[in-house]
């Protein structure tokens, strides 16, 4: 066995347990682009060793997925199949587990109307609405994790030769899943603790607030009480543990819904429903989006948050030092699941009630009224840099630093 198929093999066994941390007597969903036949027939394999009842694999490709943006007729982009939603429902009651490697091209769109995609996209989450409530409740394992494409390593490697870049792209992915480790699985766990710690400190400052400064940013958010910082892994319903994103850095929590204020902007380019949007800004009053630029896909931008009443409003802040495993590869991925974590960002749209003490047992207007967002999206967004600072204050307004130069600038 040459080393790409070692590896490739021990990528297939971390994500089984580690990412989703399969069962035995568990069903697994696995979302695949076809490129990927080769890692999804390893990563059934280890399913079935690991013990489990059944998997089903869903086939995804680009070029069918443009296509009906290209010759479907103009009312089936307002439709989404509700036998597929009530589906995907009794498969998570039922104690399933979802694999997605999730890879879309990043220019999937490009010369497609904004209003298409736009539309498409609300139909879809309007109609997956309650299974959107069991990812954010984590209520079933989830994981997203990542695999090379022709299309999205042409892009991230365009600098290279063609006949390189999968393998830079490959070579990429394994490093920021600590594949390259004797054992990744314990590796995995020692990186687990780590983040459980930085988690644990700050969930026993409980600020009120964190102010961000940086080129172009200057903005205030406030936390709402009782909110809680998570990081690394999650408990599901079952009391299984799961890593929702494979890489992971980051630890977040939720921001009080209306105590957002001051001027952001992006770090980083971000895929929108299959469309670039770069070098954009936010001015927020009272935690709501009151102006925006974009020199890159404004309007892909106008659409987004319009998309409902939440969408501008703020779900997620998220902190990941500048100094950290995929930051260090200097090298922007165009894919939100890598690239944010890189950097601190923060999300557009509904909150994760698992942010917030009783959360889940909450009602939408319960969980509003302690400070939770509701939307129909959920789009994160990278604000850090280099020389990024943040402080935290103290319910007796005590300030104090937390980073300084884009890293930690206190001990864990």
């Amino acid at each position: 066995m040459d080393n790409f198929q070692m590896n490739l093999e021990k990528y297939a066994e971390l994500v089984i347990k580690v990412g989703v941390n399969l069962h035995k007597g568990q069903d697994l969903m696995i979302e695949s682009p076809i490129e990927s036949l080769e890692l999804t027939r390893l990563i059934v394999k280890k399913a079935y060793e690991a013990g489990a009842n059944f998997v089903q694999v869903h086939w995804q490709d680009d070029v069918i997925t443009r296509s009906r943006f290209e010759h479907a007729h103009d009312e089936a982009l307002d439709y989404y199949p509700e036998w597929y939603t009530n589906m995907l429902e009794r498969f998570v009651e039922n104690g399933g587990a979802l694999l997605n490697i999730k890879v879309p091209d990043p220019d999937l769109y490009a010369g497609i109307d904004a209003s298409m995609i736009s539309r498409a996209s609300k139909a879809m989450a309007k109609a997956r609405a309650k299974y959107q409530q069991y990812v954010r409740t984590s209520k079933f394992s989830w994981c997203l994790i990542k695999a090379p494409t022709v299309a999205w390593a042409s892009k991230v490697y365009a600098d290279l030769p063609e006949e390189q870049r999968i393998d830079a792209m490959w070579e990429a992915i394994f490093r920021i899943n600590r594949v390259y480790e004797d054992d990744p699985v314990a590796a995995w766990r020692v990186h687990m603790d780590q983040l459980k710690r930085v988690r644990s400190v700050l969930n026993g400052k409980q600020y009120e607030a964190l102010q961000y400064r940086a080129a172009g940013t200057d903005l205030r958010v406030e936390l709402p009480e009782g909110h809680i910082w998570l990081g690394g892994d999650t408990e599901n319903a079952s009391g299984i543990r799961f890593v929702a994103n494979m890489p992971t850095e980051e630890v977040f929590t939720m921001p009080k819904r209306t105590g957002v204020n001051g001027t952001v902007s992006s770090t980083k380019p971000l895929n929108v429903n299959g469309a670039l949007v770069d070098r954009f800004s936010f001015k927020f009053e009272d935690g709501k989006v009151v102006d925006y630029q974009a020199e890159v896909g404004y309007e892909h931008l106008a659409r987004l948050l319009d998309m409902d009443e939440g969408a501008r409003y703020l779900g997620e802040v998220a902190l990941v030092p500048f100094d950290s495993p995929i930051s260090n590869l200097d090298r922007i991925f165009y894919n939100t699941g890598i690239d944010e974590n890189a950097s601190c960002h923060l999300a557009l749209g509904s909150c994760y009630p698992i942010n917030l003490q009783d959360g889940v047992s909450f009602s939408s207007e319960e969980l509003k009224a302690r400070g939770g967002n509701a939307s129909l999206i959920h789009v994160d967004f990278m604000i850090g840099t280099a020389d990024l600072e943040i402080d935290g204050v103290l319910g007796d307004g005590t300030i104090e630093p937390i980073f300084r130069r884009g890293n930690w600038a206190i001990a864990f």
